[in-house]
C-alpha cells in the first residue's frame, strides 16, 4: 500500500498536482473496494485520473497482453485519455484505436498488444471480429462518458464487445449526466454509486440575447468582437449552421477554427491543438466539444443554436464555468423563437457595442520531435526560454505528441524564435520548428 501511494504521488508530481480532489479519492477507494462502479462527476473534475491511477495497480507487467479495455464515443476523448496515460510515466504499453485512423497501424499496434487499450465501440468490435483484438485477459472495462456509448447506434457493437468479455472482474462506467438508463446486458449488479453531479459549486452565468434577425449572424459577431481575447466555444447543432457562421466572421477577419464530425482526423486534430494551446480562441464546433475534449479555462461558451434537449444543454454549459472557476454561457436567441422551459428561468441581456482593446495575437509552432526522442515538455521550455530568449509569460501551452510537439508563443515574436532555434537540438534530435497553420 505505500509503495502504492508512492507511485501516485509521482505520478501526481508530473502532473502538477500536489492533492487529489474529494471525488477522485472517494472514487479510487470505491473501484479498489468494488468490482462495479457508477461514477457521475460534472465535465472537468478529473475523472480521467480517478479511474486511471487505481487501474494501475491492476495491471501485471509480467503479461504481455490487454488487460483493460477503456470504450468512449469519440476519437478526441481516446486520444485524449491515451496522451494522460502515457504521460502518466507506467511503463505500460498504451494504445488507442478509433474511425478515421488507418486500420493496418491499428493492428501493427495489437501485434504487441498494449496491457491498456482505449477505442471507440465500432473499431474495438471491428477488431474483435478480425481476430487483432485477443480479449482472453482483459479483467477490467471501463464505459467512459458511458450514456454516449450506449446511444442507439452504438449498442449493437457494445454487446457484442461485452460479450467477448470472458474474464472481467470489474467494471467502471462514468458520466456527467444520470439521465441515462443502463442496459441489462452489462450485467450491473449492485454496483457503487456515487454522484458528485449535484454538490459540485458552479459559477455559471447563463445569459440571453434577443436577436432582431433569424440568422442571428449581426448578434454573434458583435458579440464575439465585445469578447475580443477571451477563449470560448460557438455551439452549432449542424455542419451548415457552422459553415454559415464562419463565412460571417471571415467577413470582419475574425479568426477562428471550425471542428466536426465531418471534417478529416488531421484537420479535427489541427483545430484542437490550436484551441487548446490558446493560438486559437473561438472554436465553432458541433456537440462534438460539449464532452470528452480536454480543453480547460473557457472563459464562455455560446449556444448559436440550441440543443433540442436540457441535458445536452447542461453539456455544452460544462465546457465552462469547470472547477468552481467563473463562466458565461450566452444563448442567441431569435425574437420569434419560442424558449423551451430550460431557458425560461434566464435573464434577457441587452447587447452593447464595446471598445475595442489592442490584443496579443498567438500562433501556434510545430516542432519535429516528441516522446520517441527522450523529449518532455521541460525541454522545451528551456530551449525556448534559455536559448531562445522567450520570455516565461509568453509562453503558452505546449502539446507533446510521439513524434512531434506544439507550442503557442506571440504572433510578433514566432519568427525571430524559428531564426534562433530552427535545426537546433532537443536532446539528441536536432528539431525543425516552424509556423502551423
Amino acid at each position: 500500500m505505500q509503495e502504492e501511494r508512492k507511485i501516485q504521488q509521482d505520478i501526481l508530481s508530473k502532473f502538477g498536482i500536489t492533492e487529489l480532489n474529494s471525488m477522485q479519492n472517494l472514487a479510487i477507494k470505491a473501484i479498489d473496494e468494488n468490482p462495479n462502479v457508477v461514477l457521475l462527476s460534472p465535465t472537468g473534475t478529473g475523472k480521467t485520473l480517478a479511474f486511471l491511477l487505481p487501474l494501475l495497480t491492476r495491471l501485471d507487467y509480467q503479461l504481455k497482453q490487454v488487460q483493460a479495455l477503456i470504450i468512449v464515443p469519440s476519437r478526441e476523448l481516446a486520444i485524449q485519455i491515451e496522451n494522460v496515460a502515457r504521460d502518466m510515466g507506467s511503463g505500460f504499453k498504451i494504445n488507442s484505436v478509433y474511425g478515421g485512423r488507418p486500420a493496418n497501424k491499428d493492428r501493427k499496434d495489437l501485434k504487441s498488444p498494449p496491457a491498456i487499450l482505449i477505442g471507440t465501440p465500432g473499431r474495438v468490435a471491428d477488431h474483435i471480429r478480425n481476430g487483432a483484438l485477443d480479449t482472453g485477459f482483459i479483467t477490467t472495462l471501463i464505459l467512459d462518458e458511458y450514456d454516449k456509448s450506449l446511444e442507439v447506434g452504438f449498442e449493437d457493437e457494445m454487446m457484442e464487445i461485452y460479450k467477448s468479455l470472458k474474464q472481467l472482474e470489474k467494471k467502471m462506467l462514468t458520466s456527467a449526466t444520470q439521465k441515462v438508463k443502463i442496459p441489462t446486458f452489462l450485467e450491473l449488479t449492485n454496483p457503487k454509486r456515487l454522484s458528485f453531479l449535484k454538490n459540485e459549486e458552479s459559477k455559471l452565468e447563463v445569459k440571453i440575447i434577443v436577436s432582431q434577425g433569424e440568422n442571428k449572424l449581426t448578434e454573434i459577431k458583435q458579440l464575439l468582437q465585445n469578447l475580443g481575447n477571451k477563449r470560448g466555444i460557438v455551439f452549432c447543432n449542424l455542419k451548415e449552421s457552422i459553415e454559415l457562421v464562419s463565412e460571417s466572421l471571415k467577413e470582419i477577419n475574425l479568426k477562428h477554427d471550425v471542428f466536426h464530425g465531418s471534417l478529416e482526423q488531421p484537420e479535427r486534430e489541427r483545430s484542437l491543438i490550436k484551441f487548446k494551446n490558446g493560438s486559437q480562441r473561438v472554436l465553432l464546433s458541433t456537440d462534438l466539444a460539449a464532452r470528452g475534449i480536454d480543453v480547460a479555462d473557457l472563459d464562455y461558451i455560446i449556444h448559436y443554436e440550441l440543443p433540442p434537449k436540457e441535458h445536452e444543454f447542461v453539456h455544452r454549459n460544462g465546457r465552462t464555468a469547470r472547477m468552481k472557476s467563473d463562466g458565461v454561457a450566452y444563448v442567441l436567441k431569435w425574437k420569434d423563437e419560442e424558449s423551451p422551459l430550460f431557458l425560461q428561468q434566464y435573464p434577457e441581456v441587452e447587447l452593447l457595442e464595446k471598445p475595442k482593446k489592442a490584443e496579443i495575437e498567438w500562433v501556434s509552432l510545430h516542432i519535429s520531435g516528441g516522446r520517441v526522442h527522450k523529449i518532455s515538455k521541460g525541454d522545451i521550455v528551456g530551449l525556448f526560454i534559455k536559448v531562445g530568449g522567450l520570455a516565461k509569460e509568453d509562453l503558452g501551452q505546449i502539446e507533446l505528441k510521439s513524434d512531434s510537439a506544439f507550442i503557442a508563443v506571440p504572433k510578433a515574436k514566432a519568427q525571430g524564435l524559428i531564426s534562433k532555434l530552427n535545426n537546433t537540438r532537443l536532446k539528441s534530435k536536432k528539431v525543425r520548428i516552424s509556423i502551423y497553420n
